[in-house]
């Protein structure tokens, strides 16, 4: 559990809107708006001061029974006149009387802006902004890192999720491609996904894969979430290869 972010993490939020909720029955039970570490202050608060607040006696209630508030950002990225409008919208929509429930909404397709902009906890959001620079030494693997920042797009067909948006396609060395271990996904500049490639599919002059995502953990941790290393100046293919070192 984090009780603060990293100055980063702080520099990429700019204002947010975001949840308190009770982790007994994962009800919200304050919805606010801020900058910085505004999202941490209310439990300091209910530490440290004797007022009396609907907000802050649950709190306490919760910290009592040895449990921790859970934190979401609901969006970041927004300036001050924005994140008080989301605010506003959000609070009338928990709280008006009309409104007995909220049942599952039957959008088909994520809000704009869902995978990167949208509801994480502050663990996520750290890990999102806060992340470690992977150097060219570090790899243990043979991979391909493919940037899919022209490619991953919530309203494209083509690439509706980020499997979709990181397999297809792309103009490879065919040589290469059977020491390829393992694809890193890169977005923004950090490794969101990692997918083992089963297959490779020519389609036309570039290629594709088949595969499956990796979630195992001695793999997660070396590579997910983590900075690929720079580019040269004037390197704009989306696609690298990088070698374990040979001992």
């Amino acid at each position: 559990m984090i009780t603060q972010f990293t100055t980063p993490t702080i520099e990429a939020l700019d204002y947010y809107v975001y949840a308190l909720v009770d982790p007994r029955d994962n009800r919200i039970f304050y919805i606010g708006k801020g900058l910085g570490n505004r999202v941490f202050q209310h439990i300091a608060c209910a530490i440290n001061d004797d007022s009396i607040s609907e907000k802050l006696d649950t709190i306490r209630e919760i910290n009592s029974e040895g449990l921790s508030v859970k934190h979401f950002i609901v969006r970041h990225g927004l300036d001050e006149d924005v994140a008080f409008t989301v605010e506003s919208v959000l609070i009338d929509m928990l709280s008006y009387s009309n409104f007995s429930n909220i049942r599952s909404i039957s959008n088909i397709v994520s809000g704009h802006h869902q995978w990167d902009k949208g509801i994480k906890t502050v663990e996520e959001i750290e890990g999102l902004y806060a992340c470690e620079q992977l150097n060219i030494d570090d790899f243990m693997h043979n991979v391909l890192t493919i940037n899919i920042n022209g490619t991953y797009n919530i309203k494209n067909e083509r690439h509706p999720n980020i499997y979709e948006a990181t397999r297809k396609s792309w103009v490879l060395s065919e040589q290469k491609l059977n020491d390829i271990e393992f694809v890193l996904s890169e977005y923004r500049g950090v490794v969101r996904a990692i997918f083992k490639p089963t297959k490779w599919i020519k389609d036309g002059k570039r290629f594709m894969f088949e595969g499956y995502e990796v979630t195992e953990n001695e793999i997660t941790i070396l590579y997910l979430n983590k900075l690929v290393p720079e580019k040269q100046k004037g390197m704009a293919n989306p696609v690298r290869y990088f070698y374990k070192k040979q001992l």
